[in-house]
């Protein structure tokens, strides 16, 4: 079970969108691996992650690069979402011959990671499949504000704040980078894909009306 494992979307969207995080198994593995986990973000960082961050310390919108990277501990978990293929096979290669015996998780579509996998000789140890949501949907927010808000897997980026970027962008306020920066500041881990959420705003804002 992941948090990464339940955005919704597209398949031409979620095509850009492929969360990477390193964890220790705690009390079996964990003893010592604060330099581990610090090796594993400096690899994530040299394939071009659009975020990254580590859950007990914040994301790179939220932090910036150097506290994430100097304070890593042994209960860490550490997080890059990158947009395409070549960089993630490029990552997951380099974090399998570092060999730091750390879990790693790979989230995104299955005929997108698949084959990303079988090219650099990985197979995995699990497969989780997100199987939807159940109950009362009609309380949820609109289909293209989840796409949005799924990409925060703790549910920290609330769909209030989606329609105020959107009214703020309309009103010329903020620009559309600058609003996907903003939305990806709540999500502590740094899964959240702002480059992904610019293209969701721009879909949405193209819209008769859009959101208000």
């Amino acid at each position: 079970m992941t948090h990464t494992l339940h955005r919704s979307g597209t398949v031409e969207s979620l095509s850009i969108d492929y969360p990477v995080l390193v964890i220790a198994a705690q009390g079996i593995n964990s003893k010592d691996s604060a330099p581990k986990f610090r090796k594993a973000l400096e690899i994530i960082l040299k394939h071009n992650p659009v975020n990254f961050g580590d859950m007990r310390t914040g994301n790179y919108f939220r932090k910036g690069l150097k506290p994430i990277l100097n304070s890593t501990k042994e209960n860490s978990i550490v997080h890059g979402v990158f947009t395409n293929k070549n960089d993630l096979e490029e990552c997951l290669k380099e974090l399998k011959e570092a060999d730091l015996g750390l879990s790693v998780v790979v989230s995104g579509l299955f005929s997108e990671v698949w084959p990303t996998l079988k090219n650099i000789g990985l197979k995995p140890h699990s497969l989780n499949i997100s199987l939807g949501v159940f109950g009362k949907k009609e309380l949820l927010p609109e289909r293209e504000i989840l796409d949005i808000t799924t990409m925060c897997g703790h549910h920290c980026v609330s769909p209030l704040l989606v329609k105020k970027m959107i009214s703020d962008i309309k009103r010329d306020k903020i620009s559309i980078e600058e609003a996907a920066r903003e939305l990806a500041k709540p999500c502590v881990c740094g899964v959240f894909n702002p480059l992904r959420a610019e293209e969701l705003l721009e879909n949405i804002l193209k819209k008769p009306g859009g959101q208000s």
